[in-house]
């Protein structure tokens, strides 16, 4: 089995976030000693810009337009020996908290190597464009769109909680993209890593030690950007300087699917409400981190009237997810609706046997069996 895995390629698998539910669609909490993602640019020369665009998504703001597509999936993963809810969870963007919990475990529990460990990473896709980068926040997901196709959907880290580390919203373009790039730390964090005793250094040359990984696309926001990490577990949470932190291998993948001048939105939507083209209806509730509002369900049934679909949703359902806020996009189409329509779950629901059958296939649109142990 170890021989075996060690043959795939792990870039696969920021690409097995590509399997969506409506069609061939595409899509993947620890952190290091000093977390590196706010940041001067990353070399001398980077650019820094006025501020941006009046912010996407305001506190309380209404959900946006009615979604039509879900990236992710539901399939079955064989965990390796040193498996971890919260390594599973960052790589495939579930909380570890719900991976357990859906699994009839604790986050704590102990994995062998051979458990098969259901996933459900579906995940509503809020906004779409042509050639566009979209990051809503507290889902903590990264969308590309290329060519008005859906080219990736990635877990990603952001900024935390507290204001002065908070993601910004608005409107961006990329300014600069940079290979093997030299961290300039800023003093703030220079400050911050004093404070508490740590090692405090000016910049930190490319190399396995670098908290920016191996590639940087800069943005048009002051001093923040999309990068890598050499802490693949610490993404999918809140907990960055301000920037956007991806998995190494989704990283590289967006770094060769973007270009300067691309334009990109980061959003602010903890609720957000789909239809299907198949009939079916689904609710993504995520946590208010940034504590903006949520509109709560009063704001999704009225989304639901506007679009003259309230009465394909099963509310009882719904304020459950609601409550729940697990991060998941849920099923909520009325058990009447459901009766007469494809079965709900049915939809790219594949089963991955992971290290003991191989992968299905290695390709950017296709699933791939598992997740390299890093």
């Amino acid at each position: 089995m170890t021989s075996w895995i060690s043959k795939l390629n792990c870039a696969i698998f920021g690409a097995f976030l590509l399997c969506a539910l409506t069609s061939t669609r595409s899509s993947a909490s620890a952190l290091p000693d000093a977390s590196p993602t706010v940041t001067t640019a990353p070399s001398s020369d980077a650019k820094l810009c006025p501020a941006p665009a009046a912010a996407i998504s305001l506190p309380g703001a209404p959900l946006p337009p009615i979604a039509h597509r879900i990236a992710g999936g539901e399939f079955d993963f064989i965990a390796w020996e040193g498996s971890t809810f919260t390594r599973i969870g960052s790589r495939f963007g579930e909380s570890p908290k719900v991976l357990a919990r859906d699994n009839g475990k604790q986050v704590t529990d102990h994995l062998k190597a051979g458990d098969a460990i259901h996933i459900d990473n579906r995940h509503i896709v809020p906004i779409e464009g042509s050639d566009l980068i979209e990051v809503n926040l507290p889902q903590r997901m990264l969308f590309h769109f290329e060519g008005g196709r859906l080219s990736g959907a990635y877990p990603v880290a952001i900024g935390q909680p507290g204001k002065q580390w908070q993601t910004p919203t608005g409107a961006f373009t990329v300014i600069q993209m940079r290979e093997d790039p030299t961290w300039r730390v800023p003093a703030s964090i220079q400050r911050e890593e004093e404070a508490a005793g740590k090692d405090v250094m000016d910049e930190i040359e490319p190399g396995p030690d670098n908290p920016l990984g191996k590639y940087w696309i800069g943005l048009s926001f002051p001093v923040i950007g999309i990068h890598g990490t050499n802490h693949p577990v610490s993404v999918y949470s809140y907990r960055t300087h301000g920037c956007v932190r991806l998995h190494p291998d989704d990283i590289e993948a967006l770094f060769h699917d973007v270009d300067l001048n691309d334009r990109g939105e980061i959003v602010y939507l903890p609720l957000m409400l789909a239809k299907l083209d198949d009939g079916r209806v689904f609710l993504e509730s995520e946590k208010d981190i940034y504590r903006r509002g949520t509109g709560g369900i009063d704001a999704v049934r009225a989304l639901a009237r506007a679009n003259g679909i309230d009465n394909l949703v099963d509310w009882s359902v719904a304020g459950e997810v609601l409550n729940d806020q697990d991060g998941i996009a849920r099923d909520v189409t009325a058990t009447t609706e459901r009766a007469g329509g494809t079965p709900a779950g049915s939809i790219a629901a594949t089963k991955v046997e992971g290290a003991i059958t191989g992968a299905i296939h290695a390709s950017r649109g296709l699933i791939a069996a598992a997740v390299s142990p890093h």
